[in-house]
């Protein structure tokens, strides 16, 4: 039996979310990248694990489960009306997160991932705050940068991959800051992770568009957000590929070269057809990406 609006009467009725749909809303697929961000961290400090692993597992934990999980709970709160749209199914406006459930999910995990940020230290508590402010700020009102794709965007890559990986190299670090090479580095991924973040923009573009949220393919068209999305993603990685060989780390600039050469075959497909393609070069092209970040980590740890 369902309602009118197509939820099961069941769930309707429903007070309190299932842990089946919490764990749904927390999105663990969306984990992995500042996961990885802060073990390239983590890598690139040039510090031994040994001794360490406590400040390795709790920052890995802190990246993914904590505050990348809240930021995925956050937006998809303030984005219910959107999702009705494009993807109805999802546990808020399915109706599987009832009532206000989803913003007290969001409130708990910040109010977790800052208490275990206290532990790691300073530098990681104020990471952790910049991160968690970003993430209400990409989502919530006034701020809402999801709004507009430049500022929505940069803000993700910067929170997933650059301030995930700075973060992991100052914790091992015992809080300093991290040498030039490491911020080069963050910096230089996280602005082409700016690209990885236009290109889950293609799914939703009849409801964006719908609610007024200027996301590059609603502004530029998809043909040229693909356009933009793989010119983003390829810059900074030329980049790192000059600092590489300046550093006089051959082998590693020959493989962020080798990685970037199989992304640009992709990405000559995935501009044919980029709203079709968008998907399947996330799943194909990112990886490779992401391969190239630790490479360039494990170049500059004995820099």
């Amino acid at each position: 039996m369902t309602h009118s609006a197509g939820v099961p009467t069941s769930m309707a009725s429903r007070s309190y979310p299932a842990p089946a749909a919490v764990l749904e809303l927390l999105k663990p697929v969306t984990w992995f990248p500042p996961m990885w961000a802060f073990s390239c961290g983590v890598v690139s400090s040039g510090v031994g694990a040994a001794g360490h692993w406590r400040i390795i597992l709790t920052g890995v934990a802190l990246a993914g489960p904590l505050v990348c999980a809240m930021s995925q709970a956050i937006n998809d709160w303030h984005d219910r009306e959107v999702d009705a749209i494009n993807e109805p199914n999802r546990p808020i406006p399915s109706g599987r997160i009832p009532g206000r459930w989803g913003l007290y999910i969001a409130i708990v995990w910040t109010l977790l991932s800052l208490a275990v940020a206290a532990t790691l230290g300073r530098w990681v508590l104020v990471s952790g705050a910049v991160g968690l402010s970003l993430a209400w700020a990409y989502s919530a009102p006034p701020f809402r940068l999801k709004r507009n794709g430049w500022w929505g965007n940069a803000a993700c890559g910067f929170s997933y991959e650059g301030l995930a990986w700075v973060t992991g190299a100052a914790a091992m670090a015992g809080g300093a800051l991290p040498p030039v090479p490491v911020l080069l580095l963050a910096f230089l991924y996280s602005a082409g992770a700016h690209g990885i973040m236009t290109l889950n923009d293609f799914k939703s573009i009849r409801g964006d568009r719908e609610m007024g949220i200027d996301s590059l393919p609603v502004l530029l068209g998809a043909d040229g957000a693909a356009r933009v999305a793989c010119a983003v993603m390829a810059v900074p990685q030329v980049v790192v590929i000059g600092l590489l060989l300046a550093w006089h780390r051959p082998l590693q600039a020959a493989i962020v070269t080798g990685l970037l050469v199989a992304q640009g075959l992709m990405m000559l497909r995935f501009l044919r057809t980029p709203v079709e393609r968008a998907l399947w070069y996330s799943g194909l092209g990112i990886p490779l990406y992401v391969s190239g970040m630790m490479a360039s980590a494990f170049a500059i740890r004995t820099l």
